[in-house]
């Protein structure tokens, strides 16, 4: 059934026609349902990256069960996964179905880093939706992307920023309106804000990796599918056999695919290459990690919030930038620019002044993350004043 949605979904957004005659068809018919439900004023529905218990939505929700003043709230999660355990009171429904739109057309309040309508557009006008989003924009987005013009974001009550520099994109790229954009940067990286020594051995502790271990994360976008929407899958010309010989003992190197990716091609993973893609809180493996590599992806302004070195593995450059597009000069905004090879990659590594390169990644972190620190809070209490 999972395989057949993926389909219906790649379908949907590479067919304009199809997806105008089902947007119109199913909106209409949620619309004249949610007439018969009434609201729950204590009711907040919470959505997040591939329907998972993460990001934002998560941070917002575990800051709100902690606190007295919203013990009378009912709070409810969309999953994929339903045997994802989940702190708290929060009760779990099914990703997409009956239980999930019923709650939805019901639910006063909307949490969401994806889109709670599946690009639908039935949203009541006394439903407050606060939509984190889920990074600054490297690449393309939304109907700037290549083949879509699907995004209506105007009735989004609020929506996070980190930035000016993506202020006009989000606006231009998703229809939103200018006074929905709230500039408090993303609430799952206030943990970033503030990490110590003593957090970062036990994360180490609890991924397997050894004390006195370096370590490497390669974290790369997704790649959109080539078959069709049957798999999103990636094989990046790597061959870590390569990098554990001119790397030596040092490092460990951590695999992590982004959350859309279902298929990880060409690596053998082993003690010194893991793979971190279950792995649901990222900012554990950013905390841990002494170098991030990646190439298009929101991550790297994620992780500059550390003040470590970032490289940005760019093989497929001039073809990714053709076929998505790019809204940085990756080489003259990213630190130290692109590599194009995985031999350049490891002679960077082998060859960087490490403080240096941290510095070039301090005044990379000013440009893009202009808020942040206490975005939980300042959510949470942007949603009840609206």
């Amino acid at each position: 059934m999972k395989g057949l949605r993926a389909k219906i979904d790649y379908a949907l957004k590479h067919n304009a026609n199809l997806y105008r005659l089902f947007n119109w068809v199913m909106s209409t018919l949620m619309r004249l349902w949610g007439k018969f439900l009434p609201m729950d004023k204590k009711l907040i529905l919470f959505s997040s990256l591939s329907r998972k218990y993460n990001d934002s939505p998560r941070a917002m929700y575990e800051y709100m069960i902690s606190r007295p003043e919203y013990k009378d709230f009912h709070f409810v999660w969309t999953l994929e996964d339903m045997d994802t355990e989940i702190p708290g009171p929060a009760v779990k429904v099914k990703a997409d179905s009956y239980a999930y739109f019923r709650t939805a057309l019901k639910a006063k309040y909307w949490v969401s880093a994806v889109n709670i309508e599946r690009s639908l557009h039935f949203k009541k006008k006394s439903c407050v939706y606060l939509n984190t989003w889920h990074g600054v924009p490297v690449k393309y987005v939304g109907n700037e992307a290549k083949g879509r013009s699907d995004f209506d974001f105007r009735e989004i009550d609020m929506f996070c920023i980190s930035g000016e520099f993506e202020r006009e994109i989000m606006i231009r790229a998703f229809n939103l309106r200018a006074e929905a954009m709230l500039p408090t940067g993303l609430p799952r990286n206030d943990t970033l804000y503030n990490t110590s020594d003593i957090e970062i051995a036990a994360i180490k502790q609890k991924l397997g990796i050894p004390a006195d271990k370096k370590v490497i994360l390669y974290a790369p976008t997704w790649r959109d599918s080539a078959d069709n929407g049957k798999t999103y899958a990636i094989e990046p010309p790597i061959h870590f056999d390569l990098w554990e010989k001119r790397l030596g003992s040092e490092y460990v190197i951590l695999v992590r695919a982004h959350g859309y990716t279902n298929k990880i091609v060409g690596i053998t993973f082993d003690d010194v290459v893991m793979d971190v893609s279950s792995y649901l809180n990222i900012n554990d493996l950013f905390k841990v990690s002494d170098i991030l590599i990646s190439d298009y992806s929101a991550s790297m302004i994620d992780y500059s919030i550390l003040e470590r070195p970032i490289v940005c593995f760019a093989y497929d450059h001039e073809e990714y930038k053709e076929t998505r597009g790019l809204y940085l000069d990756l080489d003259k905004e990213i630190p130290s620019g692109i590599k194009k090879s995985e031999e350049e990659v490891i002679e960077h590594i082998l060859s960087m002044d490490y403080k240096s390169e941290c510095e070039k990644t301090r005044k990379f972190k000013m440009r893009y993350n202009q808020y942040g620190g206490n975005a939980t809070q300042a959510c949470v209490m942007a949603l009840f004043k609206n």
